[in-house]
């Protein structure tokens, strides 16, 4: 004699549990990625209406102390400044290897304009793309 089961194993698969989960790491990933801050330095930025979207992979920041009559440089925004006769070796390490070289500069409204033609001409002679940041108006 053979023993029948009144009830049949069902072949269907609850997401609502996985759907849970993928909605908690969105979140996680949305409101984290909010907190990076790519420039550590308190920088007062010009003003610009044309902002591009392009991203750099390294960032000098220009940091004027008017009192002092002084310019410290910060690569990444690393809190510790760097010489200016390092910047360019340091930016070329960071860079080596990458297929479009792009860094951006992060000046303060307040630094002469000569600091900021120095970078660029250390983007000049390693064919480097520079990215001026500039804040929107």
């Amino acid at each position: 004699m053979a023993i029948k089961r009144k009830t049949k194993p069902e072949a269907s698969f609850s997401m609502s549990s996985m759907t849970d989960i993928v909605f908690l790491l969105l979140l996680f990933f949305l409101i984290t990625s909010t907190l990076v801050n790519p420039n550590a330095l308190k920088l007062l930025l010009p003003k610009s209406t044309g902002q591009i979207s392009a991203k750099a992979t390294v960032s000098v920041s220009i940091k004027h102390y008017p009192e002092q009559n002084m310019v410290s440089y910060h690569i990444n925004g690393n809190q510790i400044p760097i010489r200016f006769d390092q910047i360019e070796g340091s930016v070329v390490n960071l860079l080596r290897g990458e297929d479009d070289p792009t860094f951006s500069i992060y000046a303060d409204e307040t630094v002469p304009i000569k600091e900021v033609v120095a970078l660029m001409n250390i983007a000049k002679r390693n064919k480097f793309k520079v990215i001026m940041a500039t804040s929107p108006e």
